[in-house]
């Protein structure tokens, strides 16, 4: 597998010896890197380190704090705790960045460093593309003995949890009240720590499935439909109100309905806006690949939607330029900035339950008050990288007369249709991904062909 190195860390397989492997030179380089590149002027560096429960964690683990001791730095080691735990962690101790160790929704043989800043906020292009740079050049500084740095430990799971439950737009008596049942599937990872004890102090009943945090994940680890079959049957057969499924590292959220159905991934933030925005009036913000619903439950309740291009990062700082109360991306990212700005599960969950509580609704038919959109994801092989801008050239000449958007890639909004697609270069594979979105599969199947049809006659 390969290395893949971005502006917001590396990430690749573990084991063996290949050279595109995600080794502990690897390891040990970018974590270098990224101490060297922290803007600390002279003092001594402050970081949090976090993991998931990968088999690899633990190794990971000791190999970052390592080296951020052999560079100077002090570790707050939070242990095995959710990405958005670390991110607030890196607030909580004002500390001058943060690493988690991660892959996110990568199946197990994958491991990661995301890097924050002192913000508990991912790096934005420049800072990122310092680490990469510094990285490359081997351009390091480790300290003498007298002056290395110390690791203390600490854990943040309780104290997440009561920022959660401390928010006044969660309505814990409501829940409470609603004895609702659920079943969990936290995928063999920091979620199985984490998930219950939220549910637990919000009154809910949880049963977990994969719920033994030793990263060996029970199925596919991202939370679609396919990968969620056996968390579907098990809501059916023990009559629950709801199902619940958190990615490894617990920043991705997606719902089954009480029948076994999903609830779609695209609908976690379309349903958790519309409860905050019912409460609270303001801006919201999503990738420019999420579903179109965002936009029309946000124009609903009167207030203005707005884009951002691809990455946590960009939305992040999207909504903070517009000042939006909530956000996110349509992969069940909920970003609720008077918690953090960066996705949650926690805080997902508990804003979710309390717009099922307060509508006394199941999730079935709360899912049937929002409007209907299906999105199809395509894909167009590339030969030579270059065929993409043509490609890209050719489908702004031939839709000229719709709205066109080239913040991140080509997106082609056919307004009057209530249908887009958006078509994108991949940053890790010779393809251009394809997304398009209509409120029939059919339609959104037709238009991503389409597409594709003026894209193989170039």
């Amino acid at each position: 597998m390969t290395l893949i190195k971005s502006i917001s860390g590396i990430r690749g397989t573990i084991g063996g010896n290949c050279g595109d492997a995600l080794t502990p030179v690897d390891i040990v380089r970018f974590t270098a890197a990224y101490v060297k590149c922290l803007p600390i002027k002279g003092k001594k560096a402050k970081v949090v380190v976090g993991r998931d429960a990968r088999i690899s964690g633990s190794m990971v683990e000791n190999l970052v704090c390592g080296t951020l001791v052999g560079c100077g730095a002090d570790v707050v080691n939070i242990g095995m705790a959710t990405t958005p735990t670390t991110e607030l962690a890196v607030i909580g101790e004002k500390a001058d960045g943060g690493i988690i160790i991660t892959a996110s929704h990568n199946p197990e043989q994958w491991n990661a460093l995301k890097l924050l800043n002192s913000d508990g906020e991912f790096l934005s292009a420049s800072q990122g593309a310092a680490v990469l740079d510094t990285a490359t050049r081997d351009d390091f500084d480790f300290v003498e003995v007298r002056s290395l740095g110390k690791v203390t430990y600490k854990d943040y799971t309780d104290i997440h949890i009561d920022q959660v439950l401390s928010n006044p737009l969660v309505d814990r008596e409501a829940i409470r009240n609603a004895h609702f049942k659920v079943v969990l599937d936290p995928i063999n990872s920091v979620g199985a720590l984490v998930m219950p004890k939220l549910l637990d102090k919000l009154g809910v009943e949880c049963i977990t499935i994969n719920g033994e945090p030793d990263g060996r994940f029970a199925h596919n680890p991202e939370p679609l439909p396919a990968n969620l079959v056996g968390l579907s049957q098990t809501v059916c057969c023990e009559h629950a109100n709801l199902g619940i499924s958190v990615d490894p590292d617990v920043d991705r959220l997606a719902f089954i309905c009480e029948d076994g159905e999903p609830f779609g991934e695209e609908y976690t933030l379309v349903s958790v806006a519309d409860y905050v925005l019912s409460h609270k009036k303001g801006p919201t913000c999503s990738n420019i690949s999420s579903s179109r619903a965002l936009r029309d439950v946000t124009e609903a309740h009167g207030c203005q939607y707005f884009t951002a291009a691809v990455g946590e990062v960009n939305v992040t700082t999207k909504m903070r330029e517009v000042g939006a109360v909530i956000g996110g991306e349509g992969n069940g990212g909920v970003i609720f900035p008077e918690l953090h700005y960066g996705r949650d599960a926690l805080i997902g969950t508990a804003l979710f339950l309390s717009n099922l509580a307060q509508k006394g609704l199941s999730a079935s038919n709360l899912r049937k008050t929002y409007p209907d959109y299906f999105i199809a994801k395509k894909k167009i092989s590339l030969s030579d990288p270059s065929e993409a801008e043509k490609i890209f050239e050719a489908l702004k000449e031939k839709y000229a007369s719709e709205k066109i958007n080239t913040l991140d890639g080509v997106h082609i909004d056919f307004e009057a249709e209530r249908k887009w697609v958006i078509l994108r270069k991949s940053n890790t594979e010779p393809i251009i991904r394809i997304y398009a979105e209509a409120p029939a599969r059919r339609q959104a199947e037709a238009l991503a062909d389409e597409v594709i049809a003026v894209a193989e006659n170039i």
